[in-house]
């Protein structure tokens, strides 16, 4: 399908997403730290998060959501353009983790990029395909979303111990034909790095090597400002999804489902009074699975096409909040 404008139009073909097996409840975190259940769950949400066995990497998780979207795509291996992954945990810092998926996947030589835009990474990720789809350089694109992010939480600290867990999705994203009314309208993404110091994980680059002494002081685990990542989330999802629908002339109304980053219940509840959206047309899916940054989007997205939320012709926006600071949106019609 091509705009008047002489560009083409993309659209999600398929989508796939695992959790693994392993489950880490309320009830164990007790065990860890001073919390419980009760407060976990009117905080948060959150009641289990998914955490990945031994011997199980991030291009693991990609590789089983990668198999799901392409089947569902009724695309093959040899048939991807170029592999986007949105990720903060990578298996190792190189090779990027999209080469690994790429030779797990039996793929083709193509373009094979990691994407470091923590939990918006997705959104980032699917804009980028977006804008390769349109111009026609590319036909189909794998665009992924998946973290092992318990490796890098402090489990004696209440604060960032209950929210955070592992899983990915994966979406293939291709040329829209023009028989097929399903295409990405716009996406609109935004950073702010002034405010980079709400969120951090200190170690492992070049301005923080390992060292005995960045051990000693946890520095290799994530930390965060709860209060003032709240707030921040609350306006920037906001005014991405208010940008989305200005510059599509499109209501609250015409969108079915709002799918936002799934960090915490009590800020998916805040977007949606402040956007206008009643919390029955909010994909909502934090209870079982926690934070999975770059992740939770197209997890949420997936399971509610599995079970049948989301159908072929609606109106999705998509939007995250995350670390640097990012933000995002994009508004579909799937």
């Amino acid at each position: 399908m091509s705009t008047s404008q002489g560009f083409y139009r993309s659209r999600i073909a398929g989508t796939g997403s695992y959790l693994p097996e392993k489950v880490l409840t309320n009830k164990d975190l007790e065990k860890l730290v001073e919390t419980n259940d009760e407060w976990i769950r009117e905080r948060t949400g959150i009641v289990h998060r998914h955490i990945v066995a031994e011997g199980e990497y991030t291009s693991d998780i990609a590789l089983k959501a990668s198999h799901m979207a392409l089947e569902q795509a009724h695309k093959k291996a040899s048939d991807i353009d170029m592999i986007l992954f949105a990720t903060v945990s990578p298996d190792q810092v190189m090779p990027n983790t999209a080469c690994v998926l790429q030779e797990k996947l039996g793929a083709r030589d193509c373009m094979a990029v990691d994407i470091s835009a923590a939990c918006t990474g997705f959104v980032y990720a699917m804009t980028i395909a977006d804008q390769f789809i349109k111009t026609g350089m590319y036909k189909t694109i794998l665009v992924v979303g998946a973290e092992v992010l318990h490796k890098y939480v402090d489990y004696t600290d209440r604060d960032t111990c209950i929210l955070f867990g592992d899983g990915g999705g994966a979406a293939v994203v291709t040329r829209a034909t023009d028989d097929q009314d399903s295409y990405v309208y716009s996406s609109h993404c935004h950073a702010d790095g002034s405010i980079g110091d709400l969120f951090v994980l200190p170690a492992g680059g070049s301005k923080m090597p390992f060292t005995q002494q960045v051990l000693d002081e946890k520095s290799q685990y994530v930390r965060m400002k709860g209060r003032e990542i709240f707030k921040h989330a609350v306006r920037t999802m906001s005014q991405c999804c208010d940008e989305a629908l200005k510059a599509n002339n499109i209501t609250p109304d015409d969108v079915a489902w709002v799918i936002p980053h799934q960090a915490n219940v009590r800020i998916i509840e805040a977007v949606a009074k402040h956007f206008g959206i009643p919390m029955d047309k909010v994909v909502v899916e934090i209870e079982d699975m926690g934070n999975t940054s770059a992740a939770t989007v197209i997890v949420a997205m997936d399971k509610a096409i599995k079970d049948g939320r989301i159908q072929r012709g609606q109106n999705i926006l998509l939007t995250a909040f995350g670390a640097g600071i990012t933000s995002g949106s994009l508004l579909l019609r799937y």
